[in-house]
């Protein structure tokens, strides 16, 4: 290892940090000519004899220690491998890492660099990353690192930074999936405040807001953080009201913050503590730990970068030993996931090399006109030089393809290393347990992520699953994740001081104490909870106007109340900004007009039925009597005779049947299935028409113009509502009524006289309210009365800011005071009444209308279509036959004369034609045809014999 030895150097190591204007000359001024040693083998081959390789690490910690060993491995093997490189070396030049100090780091990296280093392994830290990544790119030599994991160290603003492991966006996003598993939505960051630190819990905070969740404290630490500046954190830390704590932090920080915690007792029951990768890497390399230290962690969930168990990661897992038995520490060193990418790293660069040569390509620099003008006294600014091939070389890195220790290496198409996978760990004990798997193809799983890569993604909440944890407090008992803060303060709860109906929310006079139906409620779910809530109401309005409830629940979003407990309906704008409890009322929207009695007439009688409702009915007894006559016209003497007396029968049948009346018989067998279902309709038609003219003429009937707010939206009168209510806005802007037409009203007699007034004297036609309103107020009221259906459905809840554990824990108290009837003993308490006399009566019994009949009209018009059109195939079938059995000699002269109009009135007239007649006339024409046919076989043979006899006589007269 090369190190600088001139005083100036020397004096750079222990100086003090200067500011950053003065850093760049006293930087330049150690590249002296005589500090470097430089050399990259034969310059005028093709192929150098050595290659320099620099590395950036602090090497007296644990961690640097087992990232030193893995290098010289690594650099080891590849030279002793003349499959790689071939004849050509590789030559390491490690520089010490002075403890993550930017100032010394830049020092450091320019002796590397000035040894014309084609490469740097490092640095070790995100801090160092951030300063070194622009020599690194003003040079273009590639700088590798495995260990310095912050998101914001991009390839896109830093180039030539080529990360060989994976970002802490993943590790960010595998602690956002687990938070979002467990349902926790409030977690607390401890952080050390440098790039590292901020970046990493910046990204945890993406991702957690990605899921609906949110870093509700960040609990920041200087990087060199003693114990009391830890401890005095760490208090206020248990003073808020999340339990979740993630730690993001190095192997120096991260155990003196669990330390402190488990000196201040958060360490306990109730508590989740997740670290990230910085706690699995400390306790593979330094396991098994002190029992005082696993004291400390118990229950902490860790992620580990996952390396899978291949052939090569068993082989370098049984070498390590000998490896590390020579450490000058002399301490037992444990393999962790950085020695592995610490070797694979090496081996992605000795590829990338080799292909790099193999393409015919040279290592040569140049020197940089930028620093050439760049005057200073004895800076020699020339000893830096630029790595021609640097760009070819990082290219050549991101083509790697291998199979490492760690397993697969290959970059996808963002620059990062592809398919990231961490071990969900869970310290238990003296040691830890695997819980699960997190990758960002199948997210948490309890199989290995190698067996889902050729599956289908499964992201899903519902679909990932986890092992059982044991937590701080040694409990399996998923933690509720937060408590009320620890620091005096109450909760604000926002209380709608309104004047309309104090039955459900009233102030108590000369106190600062509320009543009512609303507040009984809250009460009640409060103390079923498992914990205490400090609260205080607070009065919103000022008590002679109804305030407005959207904006009571947007103060919540702006912290002015931590929630608001009153009349307050759920809507679908208040829901974009608060969470709401489970409904404790149903009220919806509904219409108030006054009412008056309805008078009766002498056409009541046609009252139950609609216009529509006679119309088919009517048609239908025609139809059904039509088709019966139809049935039996050529088979039943009943339905035959003059024309007028057969429309007279069919009149009198049809209607006759609604009294079950009908005197002439059916004989054929469609004919009386026709019957039987149209009777059963009658039945019905019947039995409904008298259940509903007994209603008109025995109930009180009421009648009122307003017949819904259909009947609202088609007219032009005024319409009231109670001021501060949802319902304008829903008027306006879901059913488009015009805003100058509604009216707000305040207290209930003021309603009350706007209703009776009218809109003829200045008053409302309606009044539109929800439906919790509207018993009470009609209560006492029987001149008004709710018309028509209601047209929302809305609810009661109480309001918390969005994602607030309160809301889901009230909803359940809710629900179970809904199951032992509390809920249902407090609405008697407040909100039974005796009802007035009217609401007894009917506003104007509906008319049956022919949507309620149609099932039964329609399976009777199918019935008499069937049974036609079977009447029409069985008399085609006779006519055929009839016609078939005509004589010939008719049958010829009807076929050439007839038309076809004479052929349908010979049909028409065969139809009206009684079956008796027709078969009788079949018969007797049947008979007379064998008749013939008789008559004229005799014919036959008296002509033969007298044909014989003459020609006996004319032979005789020839002999």
């Amino acid at each position: 290892m090369h190190r600088c030895h001139l005083p100036f150097c020397e004096s750079i190591r222990h100086a003090p940090y200067p500011t950053m204007n003065k850093v760049w000359p006293l930087v330049f001024m150690v590249l002296s000519i005589g500090c470097f040693s430089n050399g990259s083998g034969r310059q005028n081959s093709t192929v150098p004899d050595f290659v320099n390789i620099g590395a950036l690490f602090s090497y007296n910690t644990s961690v640097g220690r087992t990232i030193k060993i893995a290098l010289e491995a690594a650099f080891e093997d590849i030279n002793s491998d003349p499959t790689i490189l071939g004849r050509t070396k590789l030559n390491l030049s490690m520089q010490e890492d002075s403890k993550y100090r930017g100032f010394l780091s830049i020092a450091e990296v320019l002796q590397v660099m000035a040894r014309q280093t084609v490469a740097i392994i490092g640095p070790h830290s995100s801090v160092t990353a951030h300063v070194i990544t622009h020599i690194a790119n003003e040079l273009q030599v590639p700088l590798l690192s495995f260990t310095a994991f912050d998101p914001t160290l991009s390839s896109l603003q830093f180039p030539f930074f080529i990360r060989t492991c994976h970002s802490d966006l993943y590790q960010m996003t595998a602690i956002a999936d687990l938070v979002d598993y467990y349902g926790w939505k409030d977690v607390i960051a401890v952080f050390p405040d440098d790039d590292n630190g901020r970046n990493g819990i910046s990204t945890l905070g993406d991702k957690l807001a990605e899921r609906r969740c949110k870093i509700s404290y960040k609990a920041a630490l200087s990087p060199q953080a003693s114990m009391e500046e830890i401890s005095n954190v760490l208090v206020q830390v248990a003073l808020a009201e999340s339990r979740i704590i993630v730690v993001h932090g190095n192997t120096q920080l991260g155990p003196q913050v669990f330390t402190v915690a488990k000196n201040l007792g958060m360490m306990g029951t109730g508590y989740v503590w997740i670290a990230t990768a910085f706690l699995s890497a400390l306790l593979d390399i330094n396991y098994p730990l002190s029992p005082d230290s696993m004291d400390e962690i118990q229950g902490v969930l860790t992620p580990r970068i996952y390396t899978p168990n291949s052939e090569r990661r068993r082989s370098f897992v049984s070498r390590w030993k000998n490896l590390t038995s020579g450490n000058t520490a002399n301490v037992k060193l444990g393999l962790s996931f950085l020695p592995l990418y610490a070797y694979d790293t090496v081996y992605a660069l000795a590829h990338a090399l080799d292909a790099f040569f193999k393409e015919g390509n040279r290592i040569t620099f140049s020197t940089d006109s930028k620093l050439s003008n760049i005057h200073g006294n004895n800076l020699n600014l020339e000893a830096l030089k630029i790595f021609n091939e640097g760009n070819l070389l990082r290219r050549k890195i991101y083509e790697v393809n291998m199979t490492g220790v760690s397993g697969p290496f290959k970059y996808a198409s963002d620059r990062n290393l592809a398919n990231p996978a961490y071990e969900i760990i869970n310290v238990i004990g003296t040691g830890t347990r695997r819980i699960g798997y997190w990758s960002n193809h199948s997210g948490l799983s309890v199989v290995p992520p190698e067996t889902l890569y050729s599956k289908p993604a499964n992201l899903p909440r519902k679909n990932q699953k986890l092992f059982p944890v044991i937590w701080p407090g040694n409990t399996d008992e998923r933690p509720r994740g937060w408590v009320f803060p620890n620091n005096g303060r109450l909760l604000k709860i926002g209380v709608p001081r309104g004047v309309s109906y104090q039955e459900f929310v009233s102030q108590i006079k000369g106190t600062d104490m509320f009543e009512g139906f609303c507040i009984d409620v809250f009460l009640a779910a409060v103390n079923l909870l498992p914990y205490a809530v400090p609260y205080r109401f607070i009065s919103y309005g000022d008590g002679k106007n109804n305030p407005s409830m959207t904006e009571l629940v947007r103060l919540i979003t702006t912290g002015e109340f931590d929630g608001a407990v009153g009349d307050i309906a759920i809507t679908t704008e208040r829901t974009r900004m608060v969470d709401f409890t489970q409904p404790y009322i149903e009220s919806g929207l509904v219409v108030v007009a006054p009412i008056g009695q309805a008078e009766s007439n002498a056409l009541a009688f046609l009252a139950p039925f609609t216009p529509k409702m006679w119309f088919v009915t009517a048609a239908f007894f025609i139809l059904v009597g039509a088709v019966v006559w139809i049935l039996e016209h050529r088979v039943n003497d009943e339905f035959r005779g003059p024309p007028k007396k057969q429309v007279v029968t069919v009149l009198w049948f049809s209607f006759s049947t609604m009294f079950f009346s009908h005197r002439e018989n059916t004989v054929s067998t469609l004919g009386r299935v026709v019957l039987i279902i149209w009777l059963f309709v009658v039945l019905i038609i019947n039995s409904s028409y008298t259940a509903s003219l007994t209603s008109i003429l025995t109930v009180q009937q009421l009648y009122s113009p307003i017949k819904g707010i259909e009947s609202l939206v088609n007219s032009k009168v005024p319409i009231g509502y109670t001021q501060g209510s949802f319902a304008k806005n829903y008027l306006v802007q879901e059913i488009h009524i015009e805003e100058s037409r509604l009216v707000p009203l305040t207290t209930p007699e003021e309603i009350a006289k706007a209703l009776k007034n009218g809109p003829e004297n200045g008053g409302v036609a309606a009044y539109i309210d929800e439906r919790a309103y509207t018993d009470i107020f009609l209560s006492s009221r029987c001149d008004l009365t709710v018309v028509g259906q209601e047209f929302t459905r809305n609810g009661w809840g109480f309001a918390f800011p969005r994602d607030s554990p309160l809301a889901v824990d009230l909803s359940t108290a809710i629900l179970q005071m809904i199951d032992n009837g509390d809920l249902q003993r407090i609405h008697d308490k407040w909100l039974l009444s005796s009802a007035c006399l009217s609401q007894g009566a009917k506003l104007e019994v509906e008319r049956l209308q022919l949507r309620s009949f149609w099932g039964l009209y329609a399976i009777c018009g199918v019935a008499c279509l069937l049974a036609l059109f079977m009447y029409l195939i069985q008399i085609l079938r006779q006519y055929q036959k009839h016609h078939s059995e005509e004589p010939e000699s008719i049958d010829g002269q009807s076929l050439g004369s007839s038309s076809r109009s004479s052929r349908l009135k010979t049909f028409l007239s065969f139809a009206d034609e009684k079956e008796e007649t027709v078969k009788s006339r079949s018969k007797r024409r049947k008979m007379e045809r064998i008749s013939y046919r008789s008559t004229e076989g005799s014919t036959s043979i008296s002509s033969n014999k007298e044909i014989a006899s003459r020609r006996s006589e004319y032979a005789s007269e020839l002999l």
